[in-house]
């Protein structure tokens, strides 16, 4: 079966507390509530894309425990092709969260996620790859293959250092805010970056997105009280590549990754407001986004 997306990260088992104020040294407290369930950037980016219509693949690993069967029972069932996930001899990643506002602390322990690997086989079947943070000899790895084999590549680095001989390869480097400033100095320095289109997601909402002609556009227009915001630059890359694999222009694409995450931040979970492209088209013509849905 040929594939639109393949995407490549980690799979973590998400406990997520909402916490009214952390704990000192030695200190327990009570959190507000709870949220349970699978979490890994790329495989957020999958579940929305396959939601969106798209042929979704995943390359990864988990363990053969009950954490891991829960994330391929739930990718077979919204679509996502588990024929690139290892099962490994290892326990599936976690990750703990805690949450005060937009203040977020995390404990994660990646587990099986550190034995995934590329089957080149199964790479050709796709046109796009998408990466969020992995080892950084693996994601050289695969950024050759795939652009080898002819497909455009997207990467999601998250705190990860990104070389220049990997970010001159890229069709897509997406990045928040904060992570950008850390790495460029200021938003100013995005004309600078090497792949071919640099996104940069803004704080409060929007995204500042450099085009292939070196083009700067600034996308704003919905700001959500966030309820937690794991998952939401997750949303907003799906969304984004849904439009540059659609042949719209960057504006457009990045509206919907707005959208998406706008959606995403306003519920408690990585995927819990993942809904259809019908739906998604009905609430973008609500909001007046102007997107060729």
């Amino acid at each position: 079966m040929k594939l639109d997306v393949i995407c490549m990260g980690n799979l973590n088992y998400d406990i997520t507390f909402l916490m009214e104020k952390f704990p000192e040294f030695h200190e327990k407290v009570n959190a507000k509530s709870v949220y349970t369930g699978l979490g890994g950037s790329a495989g957020n980016t999958a579940s929305w894309l396959a939601s969106l219509g798209l042929r979704v693949g995943f390359i990864g690993a988990v363990g053969d425990d009950d954490f891991g069967r829960l994330h391929l029972e739930y990718f077979k069932k919204v679509g996502v092709d588990v024929a690139g996930i290892k099962i490994v001899d290892d326990a599936t990643g976690v990750a703990v969260m805690m949450v005060k506002g937009e203040d977020k602390r995390i404990v994660k322990y990646p587990g099986a996620n550190r034995f995934k690997e590329v089957n080149e086989e199964y790479l050709a079947r796709a046109r796009h790859l998408h990466l969020s943070s992995n080892p950084i000899e693996l994601v050289r790895d695969v950024v050759e293959k795939a652009k080898r084999l002819g497909l455009t590549v997207s990467f999601d680095p998250g705190e990860m250092e990104v070389p220049q001989d990997i970010e001159e390869k890229l069709d897509i480097l997406m990045m928040n805010e904060d992570e950008f400033k850390r790495k460029y100095g200021n938003l100013e320095r995005i004309k600078d970056v090497k792949a071919r289109i640099a996104i940069a997601t803004l704080n409060g909402g929007g995204a500042l997105v450099r085009d292939e002609n070196g083009e700067v556009h600034e996308v704003r227009g919905l700001s959500a009280k966030a309820v937690d915001t794991t998952g939401g630059g997750d949303s907003f890359n799906a969304g984004f590549i849904y439009g540059f694999l659609n042949g719209w222009d960057v504006v457009s694409s990045a509206k919907l990754g707005m959208l998406l995450a706008y959606l995403t931040v306003q519920e408690v979970g990585a995927r819990t407001a993942i809904r259809p492209l019908d739906e998604i088209r009905k609430i973008a013509r609500e909001l007046k986004l102007g997107i060729p849905l």
